[in-house]
C-alpha cells in the first residue's frame, strides 16, 4: 500500500513519547513492505534538524515550517471564539500549499494522521484524493485540558482552561466523524469516542515496541543510595504539574523522611525553577543523551500525573527496561496492568510514600515487579503484532 503519514511534529529523532509512537508506525509499515511518505510540521519546539539522510530518503520526508508559539493577543481574542486555539495554529497557507502539492502529484491508498491537530485538512484532501483517511488518536486531547482545568486554583486560569477544553472537544468530536477510521491508542479512549456517538470505525492500536531491536541497557553508574527517577518532556504541562506536586507534597514534605534515597529528574526543556529543588539528594539533569541508559542507572520510576490522556510511553520504556514503576491511576491509563504485580498505583502522597519505601528498601521487590512489567510489554506491545493489526484495518477500509 501507499501511505501518507501526516505528523504534527517530526517523528525522528524518536526521543520522546509522540515521535517514538509515530516512528514505530513508520518503521513497522516500511519493514512490512509498504511505501510510506512522511509529511511533518517543523516548529520552533520540534525540529527535524537531526534527521539522517537515510530516514529522509526511505520516507520521502517533507516538512512544513509553522510557528506554533501562542501570542498573548491571539490567546485573548480566542476567548471570544468557538474555534480551538490549538488547531488554529496549524492552519497556515504553507501547510495547505504543501498538502495540495503532494496530493496533486501522487496517489495514496491511505492517508494516516498522527493526532487530530492537522485533520482540519480532511475536506481539502477529499478534493484531491480518493484515499481512505484514518486518524490515530494519541490522546483524547480535550480531556488533558479538562483535567488541568479541574486542578487549577486560579479562577481566571480555570476559566481559560475550560474554554480551551470546550472548543477543543467540539473540534475533536466533529473531526473524527469525518475520517474513515480511528486508531485509538488505548481501550479507554476508544470507549470514550463510542460513548459520544462517534460513528467512524474504531480499533484499539496500542503503542508498539520492536522487541528484537532494543536491548536492556546495563547499569553504568551506581548511586550511593537507592534512587527514584523521573524522565519526560518538561514542556508538557501535565508533567510539570505532576512533578511540582511530587516535589512539594511528597519528596520535600516534612511528614516524610527520604534522606536515605536519591531522586533524579531528567527532561527536555526543564523549567528554571525546577533547579531550585536541587540538593544533596535531589538531582536535576535537564535533557539527557540516552533515556534508556538514564533509566538503567536508577532503580524506581515515578509518574505522578494528574492530567493527561492516552498512554505514557516512558512507562512502557521503563517496563521494557525491567524497571519498577510507581504511577497515579491517570498516569497508568491505557496499560493492562495489575496493581502490585507489574506496577504500583499511588493516588495520594501517603500511597506514594508507602510505595517508595516498599520498593527501595527491598531490591528483590524491584526486580520482581520489573520482570513482570517486561512480560506485560512482550504480551501487549509487540510492534510486529500491532503493525499486522493496523495493516488488516487498512485493508478492511
Amino acid at each position: 500500500m501507499r501511505i501518507l503519514q501526516i505528523c504534527n511534529k517530526p517523528p525522528y529523532p524518536p526521543l520522546e513519547g509522540g515521535p517514538i509512537a509515530m516512528n514505530a508506525i513508520t518503521q513497522g509499515l516500511i519493514e512490512s513492505g509498504h511505501k510510506v511518505q512522511v509529511l511533518a510540521v517543523n516548529s520552533s519546539k520540534f525540529t527535524g534538524d537531526k534527521m539522517p539522510e537515510e530516514y529522509r530518503s526511505k520516507t520521502s520526508y517533507q516538512e512544513v515550517d509553522i510557528d506554533l508559539s501562542i501570542k498573548p493577543l491571539q490567546a485573548l481574542i480566542n476567548l471570544f471564539s468557538l474555534k480551538s486555539l490549538h488547531v488554529e495554529r496549524y492552519k497556515t497557507k504553507s501547510f495547505y500549499a504543501k498538502i495540495t502539492e503532494i496530493l496533486k502529484n501522487q496517489e495514496f491508498d491511505i492517508i494516516h494522521f498522527e493526532s487530530i491537530f492537522l485533520a482540519f485538512s480532511i475536506p481539502l484532501i477529499r478534493k484531491y484524493s480518493k484515499a481512505k483517511i484514518v486518524i490515530r488518536t494519541h490522546n483524547v486531547e480535550h480531556l488533558i485540558w479538562k483535567r488541568l482545568a479541574k486542578n487549577e486554583a486560579n479562577w481566571f486560569k480555570k476559566l481559560y482552561l475550560q474554554h480551551i477544553t470546550n472548543t477543543l472537544k467540539r473540534f475533536e468530536l466533529n473531526i473524527v466523524n469525518k475520517a474513515d477510521g480511528i486508531l485509538s491508542i488505548t481501550e479507554q479512549d476508544a470507549r470514550f469516542f463510542r460513548e459520544h456517538n462517534v460513528q467512524t470505525p474504531i480499533i484499539e492500536l496500542p503503542f508498539g515496541i520492536n522487541l528484537k531491536s532494543i536491548k536492556i541497557a546495563q547499569r553504568e553508574i551506581k548511586s550511593e543510595k537507592p534512587s527514584l527517577f523521573f524522565i519526560g518532556s518538561l514542556n508538557w504541562q501535565p508533567n510539570v504539574e505532576g512533578m511540582e506536586w511530587f516535589l512539594k507534597k511528597v519528596w520535600n514534605h516534612p511528614g516524610f523522611d527520604f534522606s536515605e534515597y536519591e531522586l533524579h529528574i531528567a527532561g527536555r526543556h526543564t523549567p528554571p525553577h525546577f533547579y531550585e529543588f536541587a540538593n544533596e539528594t535531589t538531582f536535576i539533569h535537564g535533557e539527557v543523551d540516552d533515556a534508556l541508559q538514564f533509566m538503567a542507572n536508577h532503580d524506581v520510576m515515578i509518574v505522578p500525573l494528574w492530567s493527561g490522556s492516552g498512554v505514557r510511553i516512558k512507562i512502557i520504556e521503563a517496563f521494557l527496561m525491567e524497571k519498577a514503576v510507581i504511577s497515579t491511576t491517570v498516569g497508568a491509563e491505557g496499560l493492562n496492568y495489575t496493581n502490585g504485580t507489574d506496577i504500583f498505583i499511588a493516588d495520594n502522597a501517603d500511597a506514594f510514600s508507602e510505595s517508595i519505601q516498599t520498593l527501595l528498601k527491598n531490591a528483590e521487590n524491584c526486580e520482581k515487579i520489573g520482570k513482570n512489567a517486561r512480560k506485560l510489554i512482550s504480551d501487549f506491545h509487540n510492534n510486529e503484532l500491532i503493525i499486522n493489526k493496523l495493516i488488516d484495518f487498512y485493508k478492511e477500509l
